[in-house]
């Protein structure tokens, strides 16, 4: 039987082939060779098969070990990749007057880094790495610098070169428009003031570091301040925002704003009337205030010599602060009327009541006279308030009891902190009451508003309780943080009652004489009524009164019918001999109730008669 693994050439045979057949097989058909199939030994199988299960355990492993043990470092590694940070820039509160206009923002600024080593322009190649000139001759159209003095700053150095700061969006907008490689923008914020000088006696300002220094922006910084905190966003790979992971309120924008109960256009009228005054007279310094009775808010609070706190390295750092906040001062016979109403209150005088101005007193040794040195002889208290009797008040003041006078002064809280959001806001000094009732001159001269102090703040505050009736209001310049363009409205009456309302009545009709047949006639405004008191003081440091120095104001209230402001202007050291409130403050205060009455809309307190004129023939 032949065997089934046979050659197919015929050599495993053992039989020699034909002659006449090889010779053809050779030439036409190739040699195969069949190759004998040998069993596969078991225990090779099982060598692999248990290789196959050893892998296939150690990769099972494998993924356990990344699944479970790996799993939150290899999760957080991915997120980081996916993740993008947005870190804000620190942005601060605006800040609006009483009608939401612009009074302090932050803009948007960038600084402009070059880095030499990058330098390549839009169509190079890749690796081609331009000469610094190439690059500035480019930025200079967009910088509006000479390409050399770009040159100049670059020099020689390879990276991190400051060319500009404090570029503005529009400019920055342009730059990266360029497309330059190896220029970075960086952007910060930077605290503007669009108004200049008019509110920085108020506001205040942050210096380079963005640090506040003055104002507001120091005593409000807190408030002012974003609440900012970095936020963190998934991205697919095409850089999409995934809304996994974000959070309820993640996208919130804090658009709170500050904002001031100040007028910019009265403010304006204010600065403006103040500083021609204040030149005129070549004084050393002046403010002006105006509040409203009912509630404190004041509309306007003007101070000149001022700066402008977006170039504050300008100025001498003695402008940064307020004076008529922080600054004491004897009110003088502005005073008056104060002292009057609270012996009304104490029924020490009666409104019907006549004092005899002889010029001239001696209290305890000390003299006493009036400014004129002039005696008046028996006159009413309208009469004192229009002459500005000093003798006349010391007598009227005599009826009261010491120990009550300096109750009373201590009760209008001379000698306390003012309740007001006024950065700065500091105490008067009022004698101590042993002291203030052991010596009869001290009651003497307090009659006439000498002997303490207080800040024009403060002076303002108490005639603020004349008009609106015996409350004494606080003072404030800030309606709180509202939300977008929404303004808050004026806050409801407030106050402390301290003197009846028929008194502070009497003390107003009285007031209103002087600007009828006093001190006071420059105050008149065609159809209105208004109560006015003049002042002129002597001007003391530290506890004597300096030769010549005189502090010169005039207090309004308006329309005395129906009281709702009061204005004060307060002038420090005028020069001249015809230097008194009558003709430095006074002036002041009349443009800006001018410019108060229009701006409020308030309706005269009687018809405005014009004179007709005589008929022309025909």
């Amino acid at each position: 039987m032949p065997s089934p693994f046979r050659s197919r050439s015929g050599e495993s045979s053992g039989e020699a082939p034909s002659v006449k057949g090889s010779g053809r097989r050779a030439k036409g058909t190739a040699t195969r060779r069949v190759v004998e199939i040998q069993p596969i030994p078991a225990g090779r199988m099982l060598a692999v098969y248990l290789l196959l299960c050893a892998a296939l355990v150690g990769l099972a492993g494998r993924l356990a070990w990344l699944q479970v043990v790996q799993a939150p470092a290899l999760q957080a590694r991915a997120r980081a990749i996916q993740t993008h940070s947005i870190t804000p820039i620190g942005k601060r509160r605006t800040i609006v007057d009483r009608m939401g206009r612009l009074v302090a923002l932050d803009e948007e600024r960038f600084t402009l880094w070059a880095h030499p080593r990058y330098f390549n322009l839009p169509g190079d190649e890749p690796q081609r790495i331009r000469p610094p000139a190439d690059v500035v001759r480019e930025l200079s159209k967009v910088l509006a610098r000479s390409p050399g003095e770009l040159l100049q700053t670059i020099g020689s150095r390879r990276s991190g070169v400051k060319l500009a700061t404090g570029l503005d969006p529009e400019t920055a907008h342009r730059v990266r428009e360029l497309g330059i490689s190896g220029i970075d923008l960086e952007a910060y914020p930077q605290r503007v003031y669009p108004q200049g000088q008019l509110f920085a006696n108020v506001v205040g300002f942050l210096n380079l570091e963005r640090v506040a220094q003055a104002g507001l922006e120091q005593s409000r910084d807190r408030d002012l301040r974003r609440q900012e905190v970095t936020m963190s966003m998934r991205r697919g790979a095409d850089g999409t925002p995934l809304p996994d992971g974000l959070q309820a309120g993640a996208l919130y924008g804090d658009d709170l704003r500050l904002q001031l109960t100040l007028d910019a256009r009265l403010q304006q009228v204010a600065q403006q009337a103040l500083g021609k005054q204040v030149k005129q007279w070549k004084a050393k310094q002046g403010a002006a205030l105006v509040m409203n009775v009912r509630n404190g808010e004041i509309l306007a609070l003007a101070s000149t010599p001022s700066y402008d706190p977006n170039k504050f390295w300008n100025y001498n750092p003695g402008l940064f602060r307020e004076w008529s906040v922080q600054d004491l001062y004897e009110p003088g016979s502005t005073f008056k009327p104060i002292n009057l109403a609270l012996a009304l209150q104490e029924k020490a005088i009666r409104p019907g009541d006549k004092v005899n101005d002889v010029g001239q007193l001696s209290i305890g040794g000390w003299p006493i006279f009036n400014h004129d040195r002039r005696a008046n002889g028996v006159i009413d208290f309208p009469t004192v308030l229009q002459v500005s009797s000093n003798v006349g008040m010391v007598q009227a003041m005599s009826h009261v009891k010491r120990d009550r006078f300096w109750h009373w002064l201590h009760a209008f809280g001379i000698d306390e902190m003012p309740d007001t959001d006024l950065p700065g806001a500091v105490a008067g000094q009022l004698k101590s009451r042993s002291e203030f009732t052991s010596a009869p001159i001290e009651s003497a001269v307090a009659a006439f508003g000498q002997g303490f102090s207080l800040t024009p703040l403060k002076l303002l505050q108490l005639h603020g309780m004349l008009a609106n009736g015996g409350r004494l209001v606080s003072p404030h310049i800030t309606r709180g943080l509202r939300s977008g363009d929404a303004l808050a409205s004026s806050t409801p009456a407030s106050g402390v009652q301290l003197l009846d309302p028929p008194v502070t009545r009497t003390v107003l009709d009285w007031m209103e004489t002087v600007v009828q047949n006093g001190s006071g006639k420059g105050m008149k405004i065609p159809g209105y009524r208004i109560a006015g008191k003049t002042g002129t003081a002597q001007k003391a440091r530290n506890g004597v009164y300096i030769p010549g120095a005189r502090i010169c104001s005039f207090v309004a209230i308006l329309p005395a019918d129906d009281p709702g402001y009061v204005v004060l202007v307060v002038v420090d050291e005028p020069q001249g001999g015809s230097a008194y409130g009558s003709t430095v403050a006074l002036p002041v205060a009349r443009q800006i109730a001018e410019a108060l009455l229009v701006i409020e809309k308030v309706p005269p307190s009687k018809p405005i008669v014009k004179a007709n004129r005589a008929a022309t023939p025909s």
